[in-house]
């Protein structure tokens, strides 16, 4: 399998580079050259598979001649093996035809396990067999960063630097990234909002000099590797409800756009997908486009939903390069277009293309906290306040009554206590047994100021387990 950029101007990679590289050398984001796509046949022969082995059927082409088939496999069995369900990412459901996939049994509590388990042991693979060491730069919006410390505390040859926005994650997300105390572990705390930390990692990717000869790697959904593994589910969840012979809708919350592109592309490698709704809160870029075709940068607003606390969606480039015939250089002059003027629209035929998929609802802290006690009253069923946003985005895009409705639920609820709590439910949540400890553990974390420069020179000072890179 070969990958390509986005703005077509880096060099073409193979699964093992692309997984080092993360952004692409012309700023553009990896995407496979050619997408693997299944027969109807095929889709079928894998009703009742273990979800391990349905990841091996739908992520081998994406990795084919970098890792052997045994070493995948069993890469694959260890990765799903530590989620606390057997079936790793169970159905349950809300209505007559309406369901909630369950991605929130992993290590962290969050959807981000199912990549992220993957992606620390992919590397540890790859590096060892490289003899190469490399540093993590991720930013987090709140579960992405507890999943990535804890997908890759233990590897070997990686040091990991995340940042958060300061004073605007949940203390529970808080408290998973800042409690695993390992020597290569770095938590910092930046004085600015998601975006700015966003923004940090992409400069320290375009511009790798300070860390004098070691390379970054991505955790962020900019990483292929996270979009490949999320595909899987949406495979497993359509699958279990009658797919290829029937389609299925999918409403996803999502601010930086990865989790639903996954939803995209298994619709393109075959699964028979009927529509994809976007479900965001109040900073709601990706609501504008889909809705009007504007997709403008607006203020950021804090909200019950913090992980889509988002002003820019990374991810959304993807999308646009095969909207426009995969056309790198029409990306890269509307991406250059967007970074000056802060706005971004694209030709009607086009944006029409787009709405042929997907529909798309932004929701206000009070409705998501009137969904989530709507739904206690109706089902007895705690809901997050993002998988409560992509309830609430279904029951009023859906196209069709007939056509099952898969709701992401994306955390779970006890990550987000005050907001379940402004729902008025009366109902006390507990942590997971693996977590009970977790408000007594020390922690750990470094607050700095929303400057390029203080960050990198951190990252510098503390890399390779305290060593100097």
């Amino acid at each position: 399998m070969r990958y390509i950029s986005t703005r077509g101007q880096a060099p073409i990679l193979n699964f093992e580079d692309v997984l080092l590289a993360g952004l692409a050398s012309d700023g553009g984001l990896y995407v496979p050259e050619n997408l693997p796509r299944f027969t109807v046949e095929e889709i079928a022969s894998w009703a009742g598979l273990p979800y391990h082995e349905l990841a091996f059927r739908v992520m081998r082409p994406f990795v084919a001649g970098s890792i052997a088939d045994a070493d995948f496999k069993r890469i694959l069995e260890e990765t799903y093996a530590v989620f606390a369900h057997d079936a790793v990412a169970p159905l349950r459901q809300l209505d007559g035809n309406e369901w909630v996939l369950e991605l929130f049994h992993g290590p962290t509590l969050a959807f981000k396990d199912f990549a992220l388990q993957l992606l620390g042991r992919l590397l540890d693979h790859i590096l060892a067999k490289r003899g190469e060491r490399v540093v993590i730069m991720g930013a987090t919006s709140g579960d992405t960063g507890s999943a990535a410390i804890e997908g890759c505390k233990a590897c070997d040859n990686v040091d990991i630097f995340i940042m958060h926005p300061h004073n605007r994650v949940s203390e529970v997300q808080r408290r998973q990234m800042t409690t695993i105390l390992g020597g290569n572990i770095h938590n910092i705390a930046i004085e600015g909002n998601f975006d700015d930390c966003q923004e940090m990692v992409k400069a320290s990717f375009a511009d790798q000099g300070f860390l004098k000869g070691t390379r970054l790697v991505a955790v962020n959904s900019i990483n292929w590797a996270r979009i490949m593994a999320q595909i899987v589910y949406y495979f497993h969840a359509a699958i279990q409800l009658g797919a290829p012979a029937r389609s299925v809708a999918f409403s996803v919350p999502t601010g930086n756009f990865g989790d639903i592109f996954a939803g995209y592309l298994a619709r393109n490698m075959g699964l028979p997908v009927s529509q994809l709704v976007v479900a965001t809160n109040r900073n709601d870029i990706l609501h504008r486009f889909m809705s009007g075709n504007r997709y403008d940068k607006d203020t950021l607003h804090p909200t019950l939903s913090p992980s889509m606390d988002i002003m820019v969606s990374s991810n959304f480039e993807r999308l646009l390069f095969d909207l426009h015939g995969r056309n790198g250089a029409a990306v890269a002059q509307l991406m250059s277009d967007f970074r000056s003027s802060g706005k971004l629209s694209v030709d009607d035929g086009i944006w029409h293309e787009a709405r042929r998929l997907f529909d798309s609802l932004a929701v206000d802290d009070e409705q998501t906290s009137r969904t989530i006690a709507e739904v206690f009253a109706q089902t007895g069923e705690v809901l997050d306040p993002h998988t409560a946003i992509g309830v609430r985005a279904a029951r009023e895009c859906r196209r069709s009554l007939s056509t099952p409705m898969v709701i992401l639920g994306t955390a779970h609820p006890v990550k987000f206590p005050d907001a379940v709590e402004k729902a008025g439910i009366g109902r006390e949540l507990e942590l997971p047994a693996h977590l009970s400890d977790l408000f007594d553990r020390p922690e750990r974390c470094t607050v700095l100021a929303n400057d390029l420069a203080t960050v990198q020179a951190f990252v510098s000072r503390h890399g390779n387990r305290g060593k100097p890179l």
